[in-house]
């Protein structure tokens, strides 16, 4: 399944062919109806309508069709209806003009001092009764599946492109992982000959303290001895776990699998893999905080530009 991006835009209309990838709606010079999709990034589904009057009573079913769709985004729509530029008002037919003229004659028979219909009014009831008639409805319906195809293909263009960049900066993290590993004996081992440096110049602390020696003086030498090995021990114990990344190192991976393996899932994992960044960013950070090798350093900060170019374009994946 595709991992689909929030960012889309798509556009379609009646007299002409959809214009899913175009960057504005394309109006034709014939009558008809045009709606626009367009969508971005959002934690959660938010939906805007900008319907005219003719169209008002389509916004439920348009708003349902999204939902049963969409997960993720702030979603606009657009609709419009359009005419002519060079057309004048719609000619009311006979029949619609008998049944005014006999509605206008029942209501001035009870309420004589009404006005009667001017023909402005005439026009724009008319107008009226032509856009909310059930051929209009179905054709906006129509038109709305189409401009929501036309989205999710776009959504799901701008996915693929993110999945594969998301999956080059996963790449090049497990080639820093890979890199820090053989650092972590090195520096166990630089431990271990400081701690038997440390060891030695205690044991030679408690070797000047010869036999037959004043008290007080093998006494003192003692007590010095025994804190120099105790100093030695310490030091050796709080470098030892200051320096063990390895832990670090494998949470890492995992993270690293797991995200993996959401990306060639797809469907909607954006709020999983947000989390998931978050995790392999503070394994980043803990592994700069437990670094005592420049080199160490370096890989940890490169790991946290790449993560923090994850963490960017996550926050369009639905």
């Amino acid at each position: 399944m595709a991992v689909y991006s929030m960012t889309g835009y798509a556009t379609a209309q009646t007299g002409g062919p959809s214009a899913a990838n175009a960057t504005e709606p394309t109006r034709e010079a014939k009558p008809g109806l045009g709606i626009e999709i367009r969508s971005v990034n959002s934690r959660f589904l938010d939906l805007t309508f900008k319907l005219p009057d003719d169209l008002r009573a389509s916004e439920p079913a348009i708003r349902e069709l999204l939902t049963s769709t969409l997960k993720r985004g702030k979603v606009e729509v657009r609709a419009w209806v359009e005419g002519r530029a060079d057309a004048g008002p719609r000619a009311p037919s006979a029949q619609e003009l008998q049944k005014l003229v006999s509605l206008q004659d029942n209501i001035r028979a009870w309420l004589t001092t009404a006005a009667p219909l001017s023909v402005a009014e005439v026009l724009q009831l008319t107008s009226r009764q032509q856009g909310n008639t059930g051929e209009l409805h179905e054709t906006l319906l129509g038109l709305a599946q189409t401009g929501l195809d036309g989205l999710l293909a776009a959504r799901e263009r701008e996915g693929k492109r993110l999945a594969e960049m998301l999956l080059d900066r996963l790449k090049q993290l497990r080639q820093l992982a890979k890199d820090a590993q053989p650092l972590i004996p090195q520096l166990v081992a630089q431990q271990r000959q400081r701690f038997i440096d440390r060891w030695n110049e205690a044991l030679g602390a408690s070797a000047s303290a010869a036999p037959g020696a004043a008290a007080t003086g093998t006494l003192g030498n003692a007590i010095t001895s025994d804190m120099a090995k105790d100093r030695a021990l310490t030091e050796a114990t709080a470098f030892a776990i200051r320096i063990d990344v390895a832990e670090e190192l494998t949470r890492l991976d995992s993270h690293l699998t797991e995200i993996e393996r959401l990306i060639k899932k797809g469907a909607d994992v954006g709020k999983r893999l947000d989390f998931l960044i978050q995790e392999l960013h503070r394994e980043a950070n803990t592994l700069g905080s437990k670094s005592s090798n420049l080199e160490l350093t370096r890989i940890s900060v490169d790991m946290k530009v790449l993560i923090e170019q994850m963490r960017e374009q996550v926050q369009n994946i639905e």
